[in-house]
């Protein structure tokens, strides 16, 4: 049976440089996905439906978007006695007189909260990964293994694994195993499991740990980069708990572009309608948008489109949010429109993903049609006015708030950069 002091922490992070523009003023897990919610939405969902209702979030990074969308945390049934979201901001006192600097030093600085609700178990996840998993089977899983650390991994290709902490798990357990060995972002795995960051401690060992981290550190306070070795060195019961669904990675716009394809198709790897996916409708006023709008010259052809958009032109392969308005003429394909987004009368988008309140102007152009090698996709920031009949190569970068006189007469080529 699971214990009901379970206490969740979500790593909802900053940015990272590898999302560009897309984490200028949101930190990386509140980047809209799945055409009307945010990624910690799945972490989120992921603990409503494992009963685990104590969850800190701690982030540093421009925080109000975060902070706005998880609101009371009634979207996700978090609010009651024994129950809630707490978000928690870095802060300096005598004890603590530096922000957040890693992963580890974050539960830290937090540990006055921990000890105050007294929890049976601790599981630290991160905020930016696209999966569905119930967390009760692997805290079951630890607490049946006696085990100090549990960490959840998923088996990748071995010409993957570089990008990720890897692990050899014990060979023989269905489940899991005994961790044999760990690495962080390996030059040479030695073996293929990858980690998901979502992580099971015994509090008293994530105590002793985090106060060993802080005394012996230099410089660095991560859970894959000391933590997890830490414990490894001093045969700390560290076991590996097999996890064989869909993770969707989110850390670079590519990843965060593939991985968004994966909710189209007949049959795609994700659905969110099957896994029970909560968000917070009241967020921009979701909820108020008027139905779908297809015009008669409009299609929409493999593609999501959610309440409050308007389509008259062609969409392919795409994904529309709420408010995005596509005029007749006008050809959207293999692209992600985020929030209010508007291509006017004979624009033409081929794998484009455009942060908010962006409108690209008639006749505009921007990305090349059947491109699909990794590293082609254009990223338009927030706010910005493509101007009329400007051509936009592939893989290009428009940061936010372009003035109408930055922009370069007709043309930006290749894998450029505008700011």
């Amino acid at each position: 049976m699971l214990k009901p002091s379970t206490l969740a922490m979500i790593l909802a992070g900053g940015r990272v440089d590898e999302l560009g523009v897309l984490t200028h003023y949101r930190p990386k897990s509140a980047v809209p996905f799945g055409g009307f919610g945010r990624v910690i939405d799945f972490p989120l969902s992921n603990l409503m439906h494992s009963r685990i209702e104590r969850i800190a979030i701690l982030s540093q990074y421009r925080s109000y978007s975060l902070i706005n969308h998880i609101g009371t945390g009634s979207a996700w049934d978090m609010i009651g006695r024994h129950r809630g979201i707490s978000i928690l901001p870095p802060f300096k006192d005598y004890d603590s007189p530096d922000w957040y600097r890693g992963s580890a030093d974050a539960v830290c600085q937090n540990m006055d909260f921990v000890r105050y609700h007294n929890p049976g178990e601790i599981l630290i996840l991160s905020g930016d990964h696209i999966y569905q998993m119930d967390y009760r089977q692997m805290i079951r899983y630890h607490n049946d293994q006696d085990a100090d650390l549990t960490a959840a991994f998923i088996e990748v290709p071995l010409a993957a694994a570089s990008r990720f902490g890897v692990a050899e798990i014990e060979e023989g357990g269905e489940e899991g195993g005994r961790l044999l060995s760990y690495e962080e972002k390996p030059t040479s795995p030695k073996g293929r499991w990858a980690s998901l960051t979502v992580l099971c401690f015994k509090p008293g060992v994530l105590y002793d740990m985090l106060r060993a981290n802080q005394e012996q550190s230099e410089g660095s306070y991560e859970f894959g980069r000391d933590i997890i070795p830490m414990m490894m060195r001093e045969k700390f019961k560290v076991h590996g708990y097999k996890f064989k669904g869909y993770w969707g990675y989110t850390r670079t716009v590519d990843e965060y572009w593939r991985t968004s394809m994966d909710l189209l198709g007949p049959t795609p790897k994700i659905d969110m309608e099957q896994w029970g996916l909560r968000t917070n409708l009241e967020h921009r006023d979701i909820r108020d948008c008027q139905p779908l709008k297809v015009g008669g010259q409009g299609l929409l052809d493999n593609s999501m489109a959610y309440n409050g958009c308007s389509v008259e032109g062609r969409v392919k392969n795409s994904i529309l949010f709420p408010g995005v308005r596509e005029e007749a003429g006008a050809e959207v394909q293999d692209s992600v429109l985020f929030f209010n987004t508007v291509v006017k009368t004979g624009a033409k988008l081929s794998k484009v993903v455009s942060d908010v309140n962006t409108t690209f102007g008639t006749g505009s152009r921007v990305g090349v049609p059947g491109v699909d090698a990794a590293g082609n996709i254009s990223v338009v920031g927030w706010n910005n006015m493509v101007p009329d009949g400007m051509v936009i190569g592939s893989g290009c970068t428009i940061y936010p708030r372009i003035s109408s006189g930055s922009w370069p007469v007709g043309e930006l080529a290749d894998g450029e950069v505008l700011r």
